[in-house]
Order: structure tokens, then C-alpha cells, then sequence
């Protein structure tokens, strides 16, 4: 008996010792494996958001045998002409890690699966975050735990806190939310799953006005992967039960029924991508009148992924230069305009793989019909053109392949929905009614008028087709310049005389 004791006493003595031995050897690596993570994350910075200005690094490293103590800091980068935080400021997360190969914070919820550590992560209190913890009545609002595998591979639970704040006329009520993260070694494949009960936000607007906003089960799924050419490829889905808003007491719009599911993968050859992008809404209420529902299919295949890169990195660069100007930051508008300029100057670059853009359908449908726009555009790299465009036809020719678009108006529909945005402008049913009917007629008769449109089956509809600079409009068959010329806009016709060259 007692032979079996100390053998017993033995047996837990070396599995101490291995244990304990395991564990410092772990922390040990850790040091060098949170360096590299470092690393991960301010590439990511760079790639995922580099107008934030920001980087991330680690302080008070303190390793012990079952466990370590360290800081990570998130602040401006050195020399940064725009961060999202000021010179000084920094965002600091508590770190405690537990060593592996058993950590003993795993052991805590019985996962006995081997990993390098474990670590728990909360958010500092400081000048730049202590709003935040008012709103949690001081306490850290999130809580992360990270298991860290040996290869490298980490899978964080985020923990978000229930908040329930009030101060003068604001409000904020959340039900918390729970959230995983997971993510290979390289930083390459990342998974996303999480939900979140119910929120709701108190406040008032600029016109001094009680606006109450509310949401309902919220869920979010997602994979991704890196591909050669340095873009993000993958599918990541939101659903929101509901989301409604009130101004001063009274319902203004109410939501149901949400999603928005993107989607994109690569073509046989790895070189090109294929994405889609879905919003649909199952029902609509505007001051409690039910408008009905809607969805977008949004598709665009054959995007050359290298093509995608430099457009992303190029646009990212002119962002960029536009918020190191001062005089751009300081009037928003002239900001905007600049923006989008630089949006549309960086477009053509992804129509080097001939894109196909389609919209298939977007679509609104209410108890009376539904309406429907149906858009296929095949285009192509203006770039491959050969010689001066001399004519209009030509000029669309350098980048347009085929179009083909189709509407769909049913006029009992139609005469439905503008009757009730009467209503909501204040009309009682029947003079609504009136009103709407004489507008969806007035709309036909100028459709039809400008052969923009058609009338049929108590329908409106259009359809147009190009290709090669023959366009048929309605079944009606005419150049592009004939099309142009039926509004009235001779000076499209031409295209732009060129740029007389500087005088030497």
C-alpha cells in the first residue's frame, strides 16, 4: 500500500515537474512569438487602415514561470503628419498571459487541449479611453481571452459588457454581445461569428429633437483569406432582426428583417476575382404604414486581382494626401468632392481584367407588385484601346463591351407606394389616392412621350441594349448619337477637343 502511495506521490511529482518545466519553456517562447504577433498587427494597420496613423507595441514585460504580465500600447506613429489619436496619447490593453502547455486559465473553463498560452485582455483606463468606462461605471467594457496553439494559430472570445448609461438627455442600453475571432499563423485565413442582443441609443438631435434608435439580435458570420495579390477574399453575412426609430415619442421607421451578405473567390486561374454583394429587407414601416420589402443582388466578376491591389493602394495613397491638408480637413464638403474625385481618377485601373457588372435584380415589391431593374454591362480595359476616339460611339467603345437593362413598373404598385408617401405628407386615403393615380399616369404619358417607356399590361416598362455603337431602345433600333440626340444634348455627341499643347 504504501509503495503504491509513493509511487502515486511520484508520478504526480514528475508530471509537476514536466508540467512546470513546459511552462517556463513556453513563456520563454512567448516573448518572441508576441514580437512577431506585434509585427502581424501593425502590417494589418498598414494594409486594413492606413489613414489611422497608428501603430502597436508592447511595454513591461514581466515573465514568470506559470504566467506573464505585459502592456500593449496602440499610439500614434512616429512622425505621423494624421492619427486618429493625438501626439501623447496612447490606447493601453492589460495583458495577462498563462502558459502552456496546459495554461491554467484554460483550465478554469476544462479545456484541456495543449496550447502555448492563454492570454485575457482589458482595456486600461486612461484619458483617452475613461469615457468609455464611464459608460461601463468603470470597468473595463470588454473582455478578451486568447488561446494561442503552438503553431502559432489563435482563436480570441471577446466579451462585450452590458452597458446601461445615462447622463442629461443621453442614454445608451446594450445587451452586451459575445464575438470569436480566429485567425492562422501567417495572418492569412481569419474567421468572424458573434452576436448581440438588443441596444439602444437616447439623444438629441440638431434641431433639438428626442430621437430614440433600437436594434434587435444581431448576428454576424465571416471567413477571409489573403490571396497572392495582397486582397482579402472570403464572405462575411450581417443579419439584424430589427432596427427602429423614433423622434419626440413617435415611430418614425422600423426595419425588419436585415441583411447585407457579400461574398467573393477567385476565378480557375487565381488571378481574377468574382464578387457579389446582397441587401435585402423583408419589411419597411414608415410611421407604422407598411411599405413592403426590397433587395439588391450586386455582382462583378472578372476583376484582375492585381489590378484590385494597385487600385486599393493608389486610391489609399490619395486618401491619404488629402487628409495631410489642413485646408481640405477643415471644410468637409470641399473634402468630399476631392474624395470622390480621387475615387473615380483610380477607377479605370479595375478595368483591366473586363469586368462583367451585373445588378440582378434590385427590386421593390408592396402589396400591389413588385418592381424590378435588371443591369448586365460587360466592360473593358480602356487601356488596350488603339488610336484617338473621333466619334461618341468610339469614346464608349474603349470601355464598354455590351449593355443590356431591363425596368419593370407594375402601375397598381406604383399608384400603392405613391400613395401612401402621400398619405405621410399629410393627405387623408382617398385624396392620396387621387393624387398617386394622376402621377403614375403623368409618369407613363412622359415615358412614353420621350419613348422612354412603355405601357403595357398595366405595366411600365423600358429596356435598353448596346453593343458595338447600336443601341435598341424599346425594340427600337438607332445609334448612340441618335439615342444622345432625343434629349436635347448635341455637345455629348463629340468627344472633348484635346488639350492645345504648351507653347515652347
Amino acid at each position: 500500500m504504501m509503495k503504491k502511495s509513493l509511487v502515486a506521490v511520484g508520478v504526480i511529482v514528475a508530471l509537476g515537474v514536466v508540467w512546470t518545466g513546459g511552462a517556463w519553456y513556453t513563456g520563454k517562447q512567448l516573448e518572441t512569438h508576441i514580437a512577431d504577433m506585434v509585427s502581424q498587427a501593425n502590417t494589418q494597420l498598414k494594409l486594413s487602415a492606413p489613414e489611422a496613423g497608428l501603430e502597436v507595441s508592447y511595454q513591461d514585460y514581466q515573465r514568470g514561470v506559470f504566467s506573464s504580465q505585459l502592456k500593449m500600447v496602440v499610439k500614434p506613429i512616429a512622425g505621423a503628419e494624421k492619427s486618429w489619436l493625438k501626439a501623447g496619447q496612447s490606447v493601453l490593453l492589460d495583458e495577462t498571459v498563462s502558459h502552456g502547455p496546459f495554461p491554467l486559465a484554460s483550465l478554469k473553463s476544462f479545456t484541456l487541449v495543449p496550447a502555448m498560452a492563454a492570454v485575457n485582455t482589458r482595456l486600461v483606463n486612461n484619458d483617452v479611453t475613461k469615457q468609455l468606462f464611464e459608460i461601463a461605471k468603470g470597468e473595463s467594457p470588454f473582455d478578451i481571452n486568447t488561446r494561442i496553439s503552438y503553431n502559432g494559430d489563435t482563436q480570441s472570445d471577446i466579451s462585450l459588457k452590458p452597458l446601461d448609461y445615462e447622463k442629461d438627455t443621453d442614454k445608451v442600453s446594450f445587451s452586451g454581445g459575445e464575438f470569436t475571432v480566429s485567425a492562422d499563423n501567417q495572418g492569412s485565413l481569419m474567421a468572424l461569428t458573434g452576436e448581440a442582443k438588443s441596444g439602444q441609443i437616447n439623444a438629441v438631435n440638431e434641431y433639438g429633437q428626442k430621437v430614440q434608435v433600437t436594434f434587435n439580435n444581431l448576428k454576424t458570420t465571416g471567413t477571409s483569406s489573403l490571396a497572392s495579390f495582397g486582397e482579402r477574399i472570403g464572405d462575411q453575412t450581417i443579419d439584424l432582426e430589427r432596427l427602429a426609430i423614433a423622434v419626440e415619442g413617435k415611430d418614425l421607421a422600423e426595419l425588419k428583417g436585415m441583411r447585407i451578405a457579400g461574398k467573393s473567390d477567385l476565378s480557375a486561374d487565381k488571378k481574377k476575382i468574382n464578387s457579389q454583394l446582397e441587401y435585402s429587407l423583408n419589411n419597411l414601416k414608415l410611421q407604422n404604414q407598411d411599405f413592403g420589402s426590397g433587395q439588391l443582388m450586386f455582382k462583378v466578376d472578372g476583376i484582375d486581382g492585381a489590378a484590385m491591389h494597385q487600385f486599393s493602394q493608389q486610391y489609399q495613397a490619395q486618401t491619404q494626401a488629402l487628409l495631410a491638408d489642413p485646408g481640405l480637413t477643415q471644410d468637409p464638403e470641399q473634402y468630399q468632392q476631392k474624395a470622390v474625385e480621387a475615387l473615380f481618377s483610380s477607377l479605370p485601373i479595375l478595368l483591366k481584367g473586363d469586368p462583367i457588372v451585373t445588378l440582378s435584380p434590385l427590386s421593390w415589391k408592396n402589396a400591389k407588385g413588385e418592381s424590378a431593374f435588371n443591369l448586365s454591362l460587360a466592360l473593358k480595359d480602356p487601356a488596350q484601346a488603339t488610336g484617338e476616339a473621333q466619334t461618341l460611339t468610339q469614346q464608349v467603345d474603349r470601355s464598354v463591351k455590351s449593355l443590356d437593362a431591363k425596368l419593370t413598373i407594375p402601375m397598381d404598385m406604383a399608384t400603392e407606394l405613391m400613395t401612401q408617401v402621400a398619405r405621410l405628407e399629410g393627405y387623408q386615403q382617398e385624396d392620396a389616392a387621387k393624387l398617386a393615380k394622376q402621377q403614375v399616369q403623368g409618369l407613363a404619358a412622359m415615358g412614353q412621350m420621350f419613348r422612354l417607356t412603355t405601357t403595357a399590361d398595366n405595366a411600365i416598362s423600358s429596356s435598353l441594349q448596346y453593343a458595338n455603337g447600336q443601341v435598341t431602345l424599346n425594340g427600337q433600333k438607332m445609334s448612340l448619337e441618335d439615342l444622345v440626340g432625343m434629349f436635347g444634348m448635341p455637345g455629348l455627341t463629340e468627344p472633348a477637343a484635346p488639350a492645345p499643347l504648351p507653347a515652347p
